[in-house]
């Protein structure tokens, strides 16, 4: 893979990111790749005024990767208090997953967790149908933590689900 930079989004980013971020998670489109969702949701994964709202809070930040002029990657952290960090909506552009680009991400965001908040941990949340992905966290230190958390059926701002038993398991690492 050519070069790629990582830094912190901005608001002008908001559209790339909005796009680069329904096509990894939602659509045809996503099937190019292995972290869809298309599965499990239709509708939007995100809205460009929840992005804007990650970007104007202090305890949360995108971190975008860009090869040349081209975003080709993120992924949202977030302070959860007390040490503990949280980093979700990671996206790889579909045709680039498999490729490590992923990986580099969740790495940066782990840094920036400690760094910027102090995080000792990191806890992500991950639907248990899952298997290859929740797979691809334990690789990289996840481990289950036995605790769930509701998906939000009623709230089309978070997909529309094409199934009744959705929820997420929590999964955590210690940072060193």
């Amino acid at each position: 893979m050519t070069e790629i930079t990582i830094r912190d989004a901005v608001a002008a980013d908001i559209p790339a990111l909005h796009a680069l971020i329904e096509s990894a998670y939602r659509g045809e489109a996503s099937r190019a790749g292995w972290t869809t969702e298309a599965d499990l949701l239709d509708g939007q994964r995100t809205d460009p005024d929840d992005l804007a709202a990650i970007l104007a809070d202090p305890k949360q930040a995108m971190l975008s990767a860009w090869r040349g002029a081209e975003l080709v990657g993120c992924i949202l952290i977030a302070d959860r208090g007390e040490g503990t960090g949280y980093f979700g909506m990671l996206s790889v552009s579909p045709t680039l997953q498999g490729g490590g680009l992923g990986r580099r991400l969740v790495t940066a965001a782990q840094a920036a967790l400690a760094d910027r908040f102090g995080a000792r941990r990191v806890r992500i949340s991950v639907f248990p149908h899952r298997k290859s992905l929740i797979a691809w966290y334990e690789r990289l230190g996840y481990r289950q933590t036995g605790d769930t958390l509701p998906f939000p059926y009623g709230n089309p701002r978070f997909g529309l689900p094409k199934r009744d038993d959705l929820y997420f398991i929590v999964m955590e690492r210690e940072l060193v």
